[in-house]
This record gives C-alpha cells, sequence and structure tokens, in this order.
C-alpha cells in the first residue's frame, strides 16, 4: 500500500485575510499556511480553506487541541 501524497498547503490572498473574521466571536484570524487553515484563537476553531476557499461555516472547523 502507498501513502497518498500530502496536498501542497492552501493559498490565501492577504486582502482577503484583513477582511475574514471569525464567525463566532468576529475576532481576527491567523492563517496556518501549514496546515491550510484559518486559526480562531479565541473561539479555539479552525476553518479549513479548500481550493483556495476558505470555508467559515462552525460545523466545518476543526477544534484547536490544548496549546496550538
Amino acid at each position: 500500500m502507498t501513502a497518498t501524497p500530502t496536498p501542497p498547503p492552501a493559498e490565501i490572498d492577504p486582502r482577503l485575510l484583513e477582511v475574514l473574521v471569525c464567525p463566532v466571536t468576529r475576532a481576527s484570524l491567523d492563517y496556518n499556511r501549514a496546515r491550510g487553515e484559518l486559526v480562531s484563537r479565541t473561539a479555539k476553531l479552525a476553518y479549513p480553506i479548500r481550493d483556495g476557499v476558505p470555508i467559515m461555516l462552525p460545523e466545518e472547523a476543526r477544534a484547536l487541541e490544548d496549546g496550538e
């Protein structure tokens, strides 16, 4: 069985990052390029970026673990 190749990190337009906020807390987001996510430290959620499009739905977000 061969390993599935890891997709390249998601890219996001820096101007878009300036205007996006967490839909839960309205706080600013941090871009985690390695994981392809937008991170809300306030809500402790990470929103995925799929095909260059941020998925800003709380039900699609990953809960951050302690220390992330």
